[in-house]
């Protein structure tokens, strides 16, 4: 007997029923041609970390809750005055996902913390950029389900970043749609 593998189940219901409903509606000849994501990178920016470096302790553990995987972090790479910044300087925090991870972090961004989002009438199409990738800005952390508010220091706006296998708006609109990402209305 083998044992069951686990799926995500974003990744079951994109097997199941995107790359189906892709084929059909852009005539995909092989369904290897259907945009996939790639990856998901989440991006946290410290500026008072110049001052405070406990300000960025406190960025990593909780990017480190919302991902469940130990962030990166992220250095200056020149010097700016004006900034009171110096080469080398921890400024930020940065989280790559792929595979199953970025399956299950995208799959309780749509289904839980978007949803608890205030006032919110859908997600700006601004956000794409030439290579069919959506960048979405989030205003604080609190969002998520994982960071406690108490022992939290400050809200803090991250970015978060699609990377899809597709080249071409209209796909990576369709496909991000199919996943559930809840766009304004056009």
């Amino acid at each position: 007997m083998t044992k069951k593998e686990y799926v995500p189940r974003l990744k079951k219901y994109y097997m199941e029923t995107i790359i189906p409903e892709m084929m059909k509606k852009f005539n995909f000849e092989n369904q290897m041609q259907v945009p996939k994501l790639e990856k998901v990178v989440i991006n946290i920016g410290v500026s008072e970390a110049r001052e405070n470096i406990k300000a960025l302790d406190m960025a990593v553990v909780e990017l480190g809750a919302i991902t469940g995987q130990k962030p990166q972090i992220r250095k200056t790479k020149k010097s700016i005055s004006n900034f009171k910044i110096r080469k080398d300087m921890p400024i930020a925090a940065k989280v790559t996902l792929r595979r199953d991870n970025m399956y299950e972090f995208t799959d309780k961004l749509i289904s839980i913390t978007i949803p608890r989002m205030r006032d919110f009438r859908g997600l700006e199409l601004k956000g794409f950029d030439m290579h069919g990738n959506y960048n979405l800005g989030l205003k604080d952390q609190y969002i998520f389900p994982e960071i406690d508010v108490d022992k939290s220091d400050k809200p803090r706006g991250m970015n978060i970043t699609f990377v899809t296998s597709t080249k071409n708006i209209a796909e990576s609109m369709e496909f991000l749609k199919l996943i559930g990402i809840p766009f304004k209305k056009q």
